[in-house]
């Protein structure tokens, strides 16, 4: 098998004027001046063009994962989600602790070290778009490319276009549109709707559909492919309304193309980091997201990986260090009132014990971000029972840790060898008499940062770099060293799929159907309970429980919420939502405001008062916060024209003329 990632740096050293197009200011606006070379020679060949379409191959992996140590681009969309929260309380709550008043257009949008970087998702997306422009601008001049070719380069462009501003939209709302590399400067650019840049990606998917090859026809392994096409395509027929279309695209991709679920165990079993300490029974869901079985042929359930596993193009994916609850420091408390009890100790240390080696098995956590308490458990609750046989729940396959699986290992508590406790069970007295820990005391100071469970199936790697290091007390997850981590993992996989078929048929009133679709994927799991009919709550309850960290989690709320606004079907709680006004409210009480707003305020601490961890939080969320502001440095560098603003922020008015046709965007870009 031959995979993209062996050739990107030898097609990037060929062509060095693609460096002129990698920067990104905080303004989509500004492309980088092409005077610094002459591009109609660098991309008049074929080599020319694969060289920025590797690095538009490279580029959603950055909007993913970007080698912050503290923090992963994805989890930054699980912050103002139902199952996640910003969790760093040492850094007061960040931005993120009340987001109803400190994301602005003006404020709170830079990067902020490893808390929400809005200004950086902006900023990668116009950079993989500026990519897939530049194919697009200049194929036409390529004479050596026969037709098929040709169209196979476009469609590949058009994906890759398409998956930025399909997030973007989604993030962001009515924005620019930009499809091709302007000649000069350009600062009167009108927004572009919602609805018409999606109009667009319906489009220009549809051409790629057609004329990208399929993945078992791609030279290379990771390469955009009918298959990632057709999944992409199917996000946007559902959020433009065509949902016959979507559904019957989705049967076409689940049953004509080779893909099937995986079912069984199959590839490279990786057990946990010391199976003295916690064991992993082999078992599919395991198996399915080990990085090192992600892109074998043997996997039938990739549609397109992302491929992170050699030193040529490595991105550090600190998956353990981020996400992982921060399970080793004073703020947990033994029953005798001992901090730190459970200790990230190296092998080479004396107190070192290979029983309670935790360290390799959980990783270096430090709690950045975490799931909530609907994601935790509730989630997981059928008929007031907990379902613990689902294998994406399930400790006695060592699949999910709770915090109280974790054993105390520091020699001098009392404890060692002890199953954690977030209670004290009875009264504890010095020797001098004096009560130091009350039964019934809380041993966690800080239960927001350092008490919540591990979905260890999702989230372990195997360190490379730190398992040969018998000094190592930073276990991170996907690390470089002398050799690199195996970092793979999905951009898509056909769970998904069946999961957006469901949607499909759920939004055509198809509730049975839909049903069928989630029971394919829960079957697989090995869940207790089968549904006979699904509200669009169980469907994007099955989304959080088997994409969590792969989907987009705020982004495809806010599909979900327009999707429910547009095809009138209720939620859950029987309520429905009016097309005209989902996406135009603003304020925190809860009543009102969009789906999006209502599964965030409902299923987790959004909106309901001060929370009281190691400093005062208040997670608030704004009815307006479902789109982030358009940031104020796009806004006035276009000082040619006026730029729409988001419902609700500074700025916002109703008058501002915008593109409702994307064509007429489109024509509008030669205007200087």
């Amino acid at each position: 098998m031959k995979f993209i990632n062996n050739n990107i740096i030898k097609c990037l050293a060929g062509v060095a004027s693609l460096t002129a197009l990698a920067g990104c200011s905080d303004s989509f606006l500004e492309q980088d001046p092409l005077s610094f070379y002459e591009p109609t020679t660098t991309y008049n060949t074929e080599a020319g063009l694969k060289s920025a379409l590797a690095r538009c191959d490279l580029s959603y992996k950055e909007m993913l994962m970007d080698g912050n140590g503290n923090m992963l681009p994805i989890a930054s969309t699980y912050f103002m989600s139902d199952i996640g929260l910003y969790a760093k309380t040492d850094a007061g709550g960040g931005i993120m602790d009340d987001i109803a008043n400190k994301i602005t257009p003006t404020s709170g949008m830079a990067t902020h070290g490893d808390s929400n970087s809005m200004i950086g998702f902006y900023n990668r997306s116009c950079d993989g778009i500026k990519y897939a422009n530049t194919v697009l601008t200049y194929i036409d001049g390529v004479t050596s490319l026969d037709e098929v070719t040709r169209d196979a380069y476009k469609g590949r462009a058009y994906f890759h276009r398409a998956y930025k501003y399909y997030h973007m939209v989604l993030l962001f709302g009515d924005i620019p549109l930009i499809t091709k590399i302007i000649q000069v400067p350009k600062q009167n650019y009108k927004s572009t709707s919602k609805q018409a840049i999606f109009e667009m990606l319906v489009h220009d998917l549809e051409f790629a559909v057609k004329h990208v090859p399929s993945m078992k026809d791609m030279p290379n392994y990771g390469e955009v492919n009918q298959e990632a096409c057709m999944q992409l395509l199917i996000k946007c027929y559902l959020t433009v309304g065509e949902y016959a279309k979507a559904e019957a695209m989705a049967t076409d991709l689940i049953e004509n193309h080779g893909l099937a679920l995986m079912e069984q165990p199959f590839g490279t079993f990786v057990p946990s980091g010391n199976p003295n300490t916690w064991e992993v029974s082999r078992n599919v869901v395991w198996d399915l997201h080990r990085g090192e079985n992600v892109a074998i042929p043997a996997n039938t359930e990739t549609i397109l990986p992302i491929l992170n596993f050699n030193a040529q193009n490595f991105t550090y994916y600190p998956t353990m260090r981020a996400t992982e609850v921060h399970w080793s420091n004073g703020d947990i408390l033994d029953p005798h009132g001992l901090g730190s009890p459970t200790y990230n100790f190296a092998r080479n240390r004396s107190e070192y014990d290979d029983n309670l080696d935790w360290l390799r098995v959980l990783g270096r956590g430090i709690g950045c971000f975490r799931t909530s308490k609907y994601y935790n458990r509730e989630l997981w609750m059928y008929d007031g029972e907990l379902d613990e046989q689902d294998l994406r729940h399930n400790r006695q396959m060592g699949n999910w840790v709770e915090m109280t699986d974790i054993r105390y290992n520091r020699p001098n508590s009392d404890f060692k060898g002890e199953n954690m406790r977030l209670y004290a069970d009875e009264d504890y007295y010095n020797d001098k008499g004096e009560l130091v820990v009350a039964a019934g005391q809380l041993l966690c100071k800080d239960t927001i940062r350092s008490w919540y469970p591990i979905p260890l199936y999702k989230i372990y790697v195997l360190d490379q770099s730190a398992s040969g290091n018998m000094g190592a007390d930073q276990f991170n997850g996907a690390t470089k060293g002398a050799n690199c981590s195996n970092g793979n993992m999905y951009l898509f996989r056909l769970a998904e799929t069946y999961l957006l078929r469901a949607e499909a048929r759920f939004y055509q009133g198809n509730a049975s159907g839909a049903a069928q679709d989630v029971n394919k994927v829960r079957a697989r799991a090995n869940a207790k309970k089968m549904f006979t009919t699904v509200t669009i709550g169980d469907i994007l309850d099955e989304r959080a429980r088997e994409l969590y960290l792969e989907e987009w989690r705020q982004p495809e709320m806010t599909r979900i919420s327009w999707c429910l606004a547009r095809s009138g079907q209720p939620d859950e709680w029987g309520e429905t939502y009016d097309l005209n006004t989902w996406d135009k409210q603003s304020g925190t009480d809860l009543s009102g405001g969009s789906y999006w707003f209502k599964r965030c305020t409902r299923y987790s601490l959004f909106n309901h008062g001060q929370i009281v961890s190691k400093v005062i939080l208040n997670y608030q969320l704004d009815k307006r916060n479902l789109f982030w502001p358009v940031p104020n440095s796009v806004i006035t560098a276009n000082f040619g024209a006026p730029l729409r603003q988001n419902y609700g922020y500074d700025g916002y008015d109703e008058s501002v003329e915008m593109w409702t046709n994307w064509e007429d965007a489109v024509a509008d870009e030669d205007v200087v």
